[in-house]
């Protein structure tokens, strides 16, 4: 079936069990993650041709011995799913969320538990601190319930805090909990009962297997999902170094709109937010600040999402590749730069630097971060980066 809205990504979702076991075979395979998992499909054209391509993609980025996620693993994840209750939205689906489908690192693959017919609703983001203030949660609770009861579901992350007061004060409109490691797995334990009450009454959200359990890295990674399903971004208390201003900047990235709500001078816990709206953001004083400043729905029509994927770059010569891969590593270093400015920098086309990206992401050489960054690894780095880019 074709998506009922266009996408950034113009795949064809899997019809058959067997299609759903070679999208995530391909997707959890080492070092794939959403972008070399895109690049892959646009390359090769399928999931099944991507990854008997792998080994070979793999080996020409130095990693030796290179196998492709196990098919058993992988209908493993689809049998927990089914046994959860859990359904698995793909990207390119009529049931994938519009709004973060638009994003260029949107998840290829998201299981659901719960009311997935708040997937068909606006959302709003709203984070902030963990160790909130009682004048910190009440504004949550008040802001969350007055976006609710205007029709929006309020999208957070379950953290303690901030997180906890605005699915509650949202849950009897249904609420959207997005969860850095798997659906199943709930952190923090003392929201185990709000989980499920979100499980009954809302929907749960995540990327990872079921099982997955979050480490620190994992929670920009969650945040991005945030972001990118809403169409606005509120922020209640955060410190001036905290993970609600990384979701805050992710947001900007998506081109989504940021509003803070500001705090007193000398709580550490309002800085973030005082920062934000000395940058720029809007301040927020209750929901109809909120409402007021939403975008307008776009009308106008936008390309056919079932067009054609990009055709693969032409062949280079061993030298060639690796000239490139030279001249990439030499213009990125430890701060994240924007891919299509790195595109620009080289003055390259497109099509030759991103299968050279591809390689140097399996070879771990770059790192892909929320927002389309991209960042050079240094050895110790390389050494202790995650399995999946």
């Amino acid at each position: 079936m074709e998506p009922k809205h266009p996408s950034t990504h113009p795949l064809l979702p899997p019809t058959s069990e067997d299609d759903r076991v070679l999208w995530l075979r391909l997707l959890r395979s080492y070092r794939v993650g959403p972008s070399t998992f895109y690049r892959l499909m646009a390359e090769h054209g399928s999931a099944g041709a991507a990854l008997a391509a792998l080994p070979e993609v793999a080996a020409a980025a130095g990693v030796k011995d290179y196998r492709p996620y196990e098919a058993a693993r992988a209908r493993d994840e689809l049998a927990l799913g089914r046994a959860q209750g859990a359904h698995m939205i793909c990207m390119g689906s009529d049931d994938y969320p519009r709004d973060l489908a638009e994003t260029s690192d949107a998840p290829p693959i998201l299981w659901a538990l719960g009311d997935q017919s708040v997937l068909t609703k606006p959302m709003i983001g709203l984070v902030g601190a963990r160790n909130a203030s009682s004048l910190g949660l009440r504004m949550a609770r008040g802001l969350s319930a007055e976006l609710a009861a205007a029709g929006y579901i309020v999208v957070s992350g379950l953290a303690r805090g901030i997180d906890a007061a605005a699915h509650s004060a949202a849950l009897s409109h249904g609420t959207l909990a997005v969860l850095a490691g798997g659906a199943d797995v709930i952190y923090p334990s003392e929201n185990t009962g709000l989980y499920q009450n979100i499980r009954q009454q809302g929907l749960l959200l995540s990327e990872r297997p079921f099982g997955f359990q979050p480490k620190a890295r994992d929670f920009p990674r969650r945040n991005r999902i945030i972001s990118g399903l809403a169409k606005a971004l509120v922020v209640v208390e955060a410190a001036g170094r905290s993970g609600s201003l990384v979701t805050a900047r992710t947001a900007l990235d998506q081109g989504r709109e940021v509003l803070a709500v500001p705090g007193h001078p000398f709580d550490a816990r309002s800085g973030g937010c005082n920062m934000l709206i000395r940058d720029g953001a809007r301040l927020v004083r209750n929901g109809a600040d909120v409402l007021e400043a939403l975008p307008p729905e776009a009308t106008t029509e936008t390309a056919d999402p079932a067009l054609p994927l990009e055709k693969p770059a032409p062949k280079r010569s061993l030298q060639e590749t690796a000239a490139l891969h030279q001249q990439i590593l030499n213009r990125l270093g430890p701060t994240p730069l924007a891919e299509d400015q790195l595109i620009r920098d080289l003055a390259a086309p497109a099509q030759a630097v991103l299968p050279a990206l591809t390689d140097l992401e399996m070879a771990g050489e770059v790192q892909r971060q929320p927002g389309g960054l991209l960042a050079r690894l240094s050895a110790p780095d390389r050494a202790a980066a995650p399995q999946e880019v």
